[in-house]
């Protein structure tokens, strides 16, 4: 039999793959003479100061990861990270702020960060860590807006349905250190980006709002992106009225790829969601599991995505028990009142399919949605499972599973009927793995052809 402890310790060495402590060591170097990032290398003797800055909930644990192997030639350093994911540092100064809706101590922290960049020169070298977070934990306001504004407009995308890059777009274009700004303020320095990718594709320009990195949105397409989620009313006036004069030429549009701003800039990729599903699939084969990759560019809404996973789990045909794997991010349109993260929704959302579709408890998968960053919505919990032996305490306790799926309220279900996948801060964020594990296809009802959906 497949078990939830199986899919467990797979969704654990997908994370333990993408830890700032194994994937650092191998970007930075340093001997008497000369310091390695990435694939460059500068002359000790040529460095002026080293100043190490980040933002993301995986930005301690990477300037840990630095300070083991640069730490002799760190100027200073600032790093904001998610409360609670704080860790001990010794020359880089480690803050904490709101995550996903920013607050007040982000932008605290930012303005301490810009403070540590201004004054540099043509020598000196910034390294900047960047991971999943770090839009709302680097966090500025525009003038004539205030920062409850700024709150309100991302708890609207956070709840319309909205993915990361439309997101990030309006976030550029309410800051002053996003979409390439960064680099501005950093200028004369030489800046070093290393970026664990929490977005599909891992475009650098979406990463993190691209801090570094050049930026070919607009002012318009802002506007475009609220208009799309018919938010025009609801987005707070100081808001509105930023982008319209931005539209207008009153502001500058962010720096364009191509622009002789980034001419000292260079940004490399170090983590990503495939090497953790390709951590994911040995762990499993190393288990007995015959591996499949359903999709390692899971995106669009949560409850659909569920759907479609459930059917690869009983469309399998195999002679082997099978691992299906998918990577990746969904959204969720929030209509009810409850609590809950999409990856809670996703496995509320298949455990639904399931039982409308009548399939045994005895035949049931098992079906595991988790972030890698161990945090799923505003939540204490990095996902859920479910099994066999869940679905048999439900069928036994009654508790009506569709009911909390419409209150977008799986964290409650959860709660009670067990399946909360609680790990804490993981110190690492490359979206999430979607784990199925399913036994020898003679045990497996066949997929109705016209299949209930939710």
């Amino acid at each position: 039999m497949v078990t939830a402890g199986d899919a467990i310790e797979i969704y654990k060495s997908a994370v333990a793959a993408v830890q700032p402590a194994v994937l650092m060591p191998g970007v930075l170097e340093m001997d008497e003479e000369s310091v390695r990032i990435g694939e460059l290398v500068f002359k000790r003797e040529d460095l002026g100061r080293l100043v190490v800055i980040g933002a993301g909930k995986a930005s301690a644990a990477m300037a840990g990861a630095v300070e083991k192997v640069l730490g002799e030639v760190i100027h200073s350093g600032l790093v904001i990270t998610k409360y609670g994911h704080a860790l001990p540092l010794q020359k880089i100064i480690c803050l904490e702020a709101a995550h996903p809706v920013p607050d007040e101590n982000g932008v605290l922290a930012t303005g301490r960060m810009l403070e540590l960049l201004s004054g540099l020169s043509g020598q000196d070298v910034v390294l900047f860590l960047v991971s999943g977070g770090a839009s709302a934990l680097m966090t500025d306001v525009p003038p004539g807006v205030q920062l409850e504004e700024v709150q309100q407009l991302v708890q609207l995308l956070l709840s319309c349905g909205a993915d990361i890059s439309e997101m990030n777009t309006i976030r550029k274009h309410l800051s002053q250190v996003k979409g390439g700004q960064l680099s501005r303020a950093a200028a004369p320095a030489t800046v070093v980006s290393l970026i664990l990718s929490d977005v599909n594709g891992d475009p650098l320009s979406v990463i993190a709002s691209g801090p570094t990195v050049g930026d070919a949105s607009t002012f318009s397409e802002a506007i475009d992106i609220i208009d799309k989620y018919r938010l025009r009313d609801r987005v707070p006036l100081g808001i509105m009225d930023w982008l319209k004069a931005g539209v207008a030429g009153t502001h500058a549009e962010t720096p364009v790829p191509g622009d002789p701003l980034f001419d000292k800039t260079h940004n490399f990729l170090i983590g990503t969601n495939k090497i953790s599903l390709a951590a994911a699939s040995a762990h499993a084969e190393s288990l007995g599991y015959c591996v499949h990759i359903v999709d390692d560019h899971l995106s669009g809404d949560a409850e659909k995505e569920a759907v479609r996973f459930v059917d690869a789990c009983q469309l399998y045909d195999g002679h082997r028990p099978a691992c299906l794997l998918m990577g990746g991010e969904t959204t969720v349109v929030v209509k009810g009142n409850g609590k809950g993260g999409r990856n809670q929704h996703f496995v509320l959302a298949a455990l639904c399919v399931l039982q409308s579709r009548g399939v045994a408890i005895t035949e049931y998968p098992v079906i595991l949605s988790g972030g890698t960053d161990g945090s799923d919505g505003p939540t204490d919990a990095a996902g859920a499972v479910i099994d066999a032996s869940l679905a048999a305490a439900l069928a036994a306790s009654g508790i009506d599973a569709r009911k909390y799926l419409l209150n977008n309220d799986a964290y409650h279900f959860f709660e009670q009927a067990g399946g909360l996948l609680k790990t804490g801060p993981t110190q690492t964020n490359v979206m999430d793995v979607v784990i199925g594990l399913v036994w020898l296809n003679s045990h497996l009802r066949p997929l109705p052809h016209h299949s209930p959906d939710l």
